[in-house]
């Protein structure tokens, strides 16, 4: 893994207090099933950035290759 890949995975957070300890974004109450979600619905990183402003770019890139990762068995992820 590749240090930009490694910044990004910094966004995903695992807050054990915070929604049952589910992979979180940057420690909000936004899950990366959510971001997910969203895609899997169609809608574009544009329409996501602009209906939920608490996210950026760089989180919906987090989430996907967090998916992927979890996808190969190969995420490892630190508890905040």
């Amino acid at each position: 893994m590749n240090n930009e890949q490694q910044k990004l995975l910094e966004r995903v957070t695992l807050v054990p207090d915070l929604l049952g300890g589910k992979p979180t974004i940057r420690g909000q109450r936004f899950l990366v099933s959510d971001v997910l979600e969203l895609l899997s619905t169609g809608m574009s990183e544009e329409e996501i950035l602009e209906q939920h402003p608490v996210l950026q770019k760089e989180d919906i890139q987090a989430a996907l290759l967090y998916a992927s990762l979890k996808m190969k068995n190969t995420v490892v992820i630190h508890a905040a």
